[in-house]
């Protein structure tokens, strides 16, 4: 009796880890198509220096890299993106969205 309990148990616990993996699957799955289609679309409104560059910035500032495409993806689904962003663009858009640096300057007396 305590065989079959136990061959039971196993069964369930195999069943409900190979559930979570197939979850998982759809969803990392899932996120790599919704990151072809970001790279998809940056691709078609950014010049090739002006991805460069935000490639940089994305291994140095993912967060600000990330912001900046959400930005011009929403620009460019909306219609209020006209023509191709090039590198000095990029580099306005960047410039705008970093907080200003604060000079701190400590004089001793």
């Amino acid at each position: 009796m305590e065989d079959a309990d136990l061959e039971e148990i196993r069964r369930r616990k195999m069943a409900e880890l190979q559930q979570h993996k197939m979850q998982q699957d759809m969803a990392e799955e899932q996120a790599q198509q919704v990151d072809a289609q970001r790279q998809a679309i940056m691709r078609k409104i950014m010049t090739p220096e002006a991805r460069d560059r935000l490639a940089t910035v994305k291994m140095a500032y993912p967060e600000t890299a990330d912001m900046v495409e959400d930005q011009l993806i929403r620009l460019a689904s909306s219609g209020r993106l006209k023509g191709m962003v090039t590198d000095d663009m990029l580099r306005q858009i960047l410039r705008q969205m970093t907080p200003q640096r604060r000079d701190i300057t400590i004089e001793r007396k």
